[in-house]
């Protein structure tokens, strides 16, 4: 049976985003594992003492129950440039703990720092983030994404970012980009467009 995880920002013992997280968790459950009841991940997880102070990364790995829960310290990874790898095939639409055909993708990322992955000629994600573009007025994010992250989704339903068709062709056209996911915010990783190759 397939496992999942979910990864959610802990800062200062707190579960940051966890209405999010806790949709995507039981919808997950209810359409892969036919689970009728919905829970909440914070009465499943306990945040351990040394977790209570700064930024950590905790990670659920679940099917039906919860399997496994680690904490580790949160650092933000430098990422200053993206390849751009196509895919016509891939399907990430759960947040599956098998990411064997991401890192095959991330094999081919040669000198930058991360890859932006392309299916059917339309920009989706890296192998780890959703992304969002500036186009000097607003954030856009691809309306395709392999995966409707969190934070994605959050974003979007307060109106900072919007989501439209991103070809390809049109990366260029964009000053800058920010990758987010449950650890990272807008602003926090942020990429020069002329980067992206």
């Amino acid at each position: 049976m397939c496992l999942l995880i979910e990864t959610i920002k802990i800062t200062d013992g707190q579960f940051q985003n966890l209405a999010y997280h806790n949709i995507r968790f039981n919808k997950a459950r209810r359409e892969l594992f036919a689970c009728v009841v919905d829970v909440d991940i914070a009465t499943l997880v306990d945040i351990p003492a040394d977790a209570k102070r700064g930024t950590y990364k905790c990670t659920v790995t679940y099917n039906a129950d919860v399997i496994d829960v680690k904490f580790q310290a949160y650092v933000i990874r430098k990422i200053t440039s993206l390849k751009i790898v196509a895919d016509d095939t891939i399907d990430y639409s759960y947040k599956y703990a098998n990411r064997d055909s991401l890192n095959e993708l991330l094999k081919r990322k040669e000198e930058c720092d991360e890859i932006l992955i392309v299916k059917n000629n339309l920009v989706t994600d890296t192998s780890f983030s959703n992304i969002v573009f500036y186009n000097g007025s607003q954030w856009l994010t691809p309306n395709k994404p392999l995966l409707n992250g969190t934070k994605r989704q959050k974003l979007l339903h307060e109106g900072v970012i919007t989501e439209t068709e991103i070809n390809k062709s049109a990366v260029a056209s964009f000053t800058k980009a920010c990758l987010i996911n449950a650890m990272l915010d807008i602003g926090d990783t942020v990429i020069d467009c002329r980067n992206i190759v």
